[in-house]
């Protein structure tokens, strides 16, 4: 049975850092095996319970990216279900201490503005790339 058919399901909190620099976003690639593989998407990842937004947040770039963050302000918050999870998806910009390294053998690149509606990215951040690109 699919979660869209299970009433009361409690969608998956994530957090995702806006990153930009010189007109271009900081974007990776979901892995094969992944929900979403094949998608670029902006990094983070699920909140784990009793933890906040900030701090799921910079445990997620430490864990993929190998950098420190300062978390600033919500870009735009969704909810979208997927036939199989509903997710809830906080984007913060962000300010990177360090050199951003994958460290999950995931690709990364740095998106130009102009560039970005190009990529597949998942259906859930459809409505920041289009602010984003506006």
């Amino acid at each position: 049975m699919s979660e869209r058919a299970r009433p009361g399901r409690t969608p998956t909190v994530v957090v995702a850092a806006v990153i930009e620099r010189e007109d271009a976003f900081l974007v990776t690639l979901r892995r094969d095996g992944t929900h979403l593989a094949g998608c670029w998407e902006f990094p983070g990842g699920k909140v784990h319970a009793g933890e906040s937004h900030a701090a799921a947040l910079c445990r997620e770039l430490r864990e993929e990216l190998d950098v420190e963050a300062r978390v600033d302000s919500l870009v735009r918050s969704v909810t979208h279900k997927y036939p199989e999870k509903t997710v809830e998806l906080h984007f913060y910009r962000c300010h990177l201490r360090g050199v951003p390294t994958p460290m999950l053998g995931q690709q990364m690149r740095w998106v130009p503005r102009a560039e970005l509606a190009r990529l597949p990215f998942p259906e859930a951040d459809s409505t920041l790339v289009d602010l984003l690109t506006r």
